[in-house]
């Protein structure tokens, strides 16, 4: 057992986090949480490693040490970043992997039931990228004398007001997505390859700010032109920018972990009028729902303020308008718990973060001002980037 605590947050933070889950699964009535989302395995464990392509999970009993469990090669990582004083470490070995004959959980339930955790009510993460209809039916057959329950984000949701340690790291992604925000929006020319200025972005993200070092994002650089800008999820290719196009730019900085998504727009020439009156919604709408976003109000008042602009200007969008943020992995860098939008009543607390992001997506056209947001103990949300909250413009 190591003395050397390698996780990127105190004991302390890791013992909150630990209590907090075990709270929400008692309420539950889990005796047990299996954690596939590498997420809540990192927020849990401290444990970070791109391994999340084969099955592993921390497994979090009600009572007693927690242990991280996965790929026997990939157990040299949790060694590597979790606090053994307060972690296990198991594993299963390689002929498991893509095996026709065997499955990974059969050695999961195997190592429950020695740890006397095969009976009473376990908890899985059934709508989760990481953990398949395979594993489910495995673990069913595997462990007949437990009652096995979908857990679907409830560790999610004790990570949504974020502690002190956290809200420091995201300030530190911020300041990388200032950066390469604005490195995207200085670089952007007519003749500028697509797929050149993606590598470039990267390039300026992972290399960091000062001695801020960047992640690598979860999402990919996103940034459609022209009429593609009408589709929010494209990414780039070979072409060249043009004269007459707007591009937006969304990205995120990333510090171990921590995402702070941040979009901007440019148009290259001079911009039609739709989408200068598309800037101006936008950016009212931006102000509207910054003020709604307070401590006591709920995630449909942002929603609300932001749709009241959108009407005024005879504008309708048909979507979400933003989702909680904060540490995550691929395909994806929300928490997938809140979203911003008229039929989500949460309430705002203190420490809640939020990309806050009303894109427009049109038939023909698309434009994307947004900013990540912390709900402040008083007064209107906070952002983390500085960036102006404008369509830029080289004419």
């Amino acid at each position: 057992m190591s003395d050397v605590n390698p996780t990127p947050f105190s004991p302390s933070e890791y013992e909150r986090r630990l209590v907090k889950t075990r709270g929400a699964m008692a309420e539950a009535g889990l005796n047990v949480l299996i954690a596939t989302d590498p997420s809540n395995q990192a927020w849990l464990t401290g444990y970070d490693g791109w391994s999340f392509y084969v099955h592993q999970a921390v497994i979090v009993p009600l009572e007693g040490q927690p242990f991280w469990w996965g790929r026997r090669q990939d157990a040299n990582g949790a060694v590597r970043t979790v606090d053994l004083s307060k972690t296990d470490v198991e594993f299963y070995t390689d002929d498991y992997v893509q095996s026709t004959e065997r499955h990974p959980m059969q050695d999961l339930a195997a190592k429950l039931a020695a740890r006397g955790l095969a009976s009473g009510t376990i908890g899985v993460e059934m709508d989760n990228y990481y953990f398949s209809a395979k594993a489910y039916t495995t673990l069913l057959t595997s462990l007949p004398d437990a009652k096995i329950t979908d857990a679907t984000a409830l560790v999610n949701w004790q990570r949504a007001i974020k502690s002190h340690e956290e809200l420091d790291f995201m300030r530190k992604a911020a300041r990388i997505s200032d950066k390469i925000i604005r490195f995207a929006l200085d670089r952007a020319e007519p003749g500028v390859r697509k797929n050149e200025l993606a590598a470039e972005i990267y390039a300026a993200g992972i290399s960091g700010v000062e001695e801020i070092w960047g992640d690598y994002p979860a999402i990919v650089p996103l940034m459609p032109s022209g009429s593609d800008a009408a589709a929010p999820h494209l990414t780039w290719n070979g072409d060249e920018m043009k004269t007459g196009e707007a591009t937006f730019f969304e990205l995120a900085g990333c510090y171990r972990r921590y995402h702070v998504p941040l979009s901007r727009t440019v148009f290259l020439g001079t911009p039609p009028d739709h989408i200068k009156r598309g800037e101006e919604a936008v950016v009212e709408g931006l102000e509207a729902g910054l003020q709604a976003a307070r401590a006591g109000n709920r995630t449909c008042d942002i929603a609300n303020a932001l749709g009241d602009a959108m009407d005024r200007a005879g504008i309708e969008r048909g979507a979400r308008c933003g989702y909680s943020i904060g540490l995550s992995y691929p395909p994806d860098w929300g928490e997938r718990t809140m979203s911003l939008r008229p039929e989500d009543q949460t309430v705002l607390q203190p420490g809640m973060t939020f990309h806050f992001m009303p894109g427009l997506w049109m038939d023909n056209w698309g434009l994307e001002i947004t900013e990540s947001i912390l709900i402040t103990e008083e007064g209107p949300a906070s952002t983390f980037c500085s960036i102006e909250r404008k369509l830029f413009v080289k004419e």
